[in-house]
């Protein structure tokens, strides 16, 4: 009886043992399914949707925010580059034009200033075949005198019309005209022939003007 008593005794002290691994596997199976469900939550869905927390949208809303500011900026200043460049090759463009247009000048100005230091040999010229006899060698400077004036013409000199009524801008009144039965300002001699090269008086003809 007393055996009986002992060994009932350690059976029941050897089952608590044997429950305690039971409860911690349980424990385990509760942890490994909170873990599941955790992953399972942050896992996207089937149709790529993912579920965020307040918090976590917040941040992410921010977070766009902030990237469409800085496309914004970019945007600003790339168009504030191509203006630049735009603005830099218009200036250019102008910058050309401005040199050609004063080298263009310029080369005229030096046509004009050499055209005008040969006047004085178109004067010689013409006061010498005034007088003319015919001889072979008048016929020669002729010639010349033509040739002469055909080059100048070629680099743009225009004799100045002298016809009609006196006009301040292309002649210059030496004399005046008592006798002549003309309309008054009218021109009725021509002095010395005036010239223009390529638009701009060089000299303005020598006139003379009915009073």
């Amino acid at each position: 009886m007393a055996k009986n008593k002992e060994k009932n005794k350690t059976q029941a002290q050897q089952e608590p043992a044997q429950e305690a691994p039971a409860a911690e596997n349980e424990k385990k199976t509760e942890e490994e399914t909170k873990t599941e469900e955790a992953i399972l939550d942050e896992t996207p869905a089937e149709d790529g949707s993912v579920t965020l927390t307040k918090e976590e949208f917040e941040q992410a809303k921010a977070e766009i925010e902030r990237m469409r500011g800085e496309i914004e900026a970019s945007k600003k200043s790339v168009n504030e580059a191509i203006l630049d460049a735009q603005r830099i090759q218009a200036e250019f463009a102008n910058f050309r034009k401005r040199n050609q247009s004063i080298r263009s000048e310029s080369i005229d100005d030096g046509v004009r200033e050499t055209i005008k230091a040969l006047l004085p040999v178109l004067d010689n010229f013409d006061r010498a075949l005034s007088n003319s006899d015919g001889t072979p060698f008048a016929e020669g400077m002729e010639k010349i005198n033509k040739q002469l004036i055909a080059c100048l013409n070629k680099c743009g000199m225009e004799e100045v019309e002298a016809e009609g009524a006196f006009d301040p801008n292309l002649h210059e009144a030496v004399m005046q005209d008592t006798e002549s039965e003309a309309e008054s300002g009218t021109i009725t001699a021509v002095l010395q022939k005036g010239y223009r090269v390529k638009g701009k008086i060089i000299r303005h003809t020598m006139v003379k003007v009915k009073a």
